[in-house]
């Protein structure tokens, strides 16, 4: 069984990522990080308490809502919190959001659920964002893994990329990229992978986190940059031991997404330093 996010859910978010993130509710793409309307940076001086308002993605009833400790980091409040929303047809799990509703009450689309926070569960260069996953009624909602497979009601169109770019913005731990250009703004697109030999979208943080996914791809060898990366199993990509370069230095990998109007390319580098201005040459080895 699978859930369609579709396009009236997607389109509210700039930007979205099946796949970047080490969270086990992720794996093989069984949820979705939403990202509202801010920079694409990470660490910054935001209070990790308040990153903003979080509009529910979904519509129904508050079932419930949970507070959980977070793994302990400095740059991030001390407890996430679980949102749990009847749709009518699934049970819908929201985390991330300092929730300003309660068990009873009723959301349409759009309406606030509360604040973004920063969490412990995700890294010093990932934004703010609202995580959705989806179960079945009568499934466990409260445990990290078992959400529902997501499919995609949108087209994302793969872009090539030659891994050159000029840094727009920097943090401590990340520099953002003014390439590639996005072909269509208004609607989605990811950089572009190869499966075999076909064009596909290629989603996640390579190779920091476990794994990543092919969007529009199929079972075989994934090829990004000229490089093998790994191998795909459907959509879901376990990484080669591949290392990430930017200008001859090494670097933590690249954070990968869907954008609708803009694709920089993220490049996560905690222990190098890269200014505004800078031209940047990625290669993979």
């Amino acid at each position: 069984m699978a859930v369609t996010l579709d396009a009236a859910l997607l389109d509210r978010y700039p930007r979205f990522s099946l796949y970047n993130s080490p969270y086990a509710a992720h794996d093989a793409g069984a949820a979705v990080d939403l990202y509202p309307e801010v920079a694409i940076g990470g660490d910054d001086d935001r209070d990790p308490a308040d990153g903003g308002p979080a509009p529910s993605p979904v519509a129904g009833e508050v079932l419930d809502t949970r507070t959980v400790d977070a793994p302990p980091k400095p740059y991030a409040v001390e407890h996430d919190h679980l949102i749990l929303v009847d749709t009518g047809e699934y049970v819908a799990r929201v985390l991330h959001v300092d929730p300003a509703v309660s068990a009873g009450d009723r959301v349409a689309v759009g309406d606030s659920l509360g604040r973004l926070i920063r969490s412990g569960f995700f890294a010093p260069w990932v934004d703010d964002h609202v995580h959705l996953g989806f179960r079945s009624p009568d499934a466990n909602h409260y445990r990290a893994s078992g959400s529902l497979s997501l499919d995609l009601g949108v087209d994302v169109v793969p872009v090539g990329w030659d891994g050159t770019g000029t840094v727009v913005e920097t943090g401590e731990t990340y520099a953002v990229l003014d390439a590639p250009t996005h072909p269509s703004p208004g609607s989605f697109a990811g950089l572009a992978a190869t499966v075999d030999g076909t064009e596909c979208v290629l989603d996640g943080g390579l190779p920091h986190y476990e794994g990543g996914g092919v969007l529009g791809g199929s079972a075989g060898s994934v090829t990004f940059l000229g490089q093998r990366v790994g191998t795909s199993d459907g959509r879901t990509v376990a990484w080669d031991e591949v290392t990430v370069r930017a200008n001859d230095r090494r670097i933590t990998g690249l954070s990968l997404f869907c954008g609708r109007d803009s694709l920089g390319v993220k490049l996560v580098c905690p222990d190098q330093e890269f200014a505004v201005g800078d031209d940047v040459s990625v290669s993979l080895a």
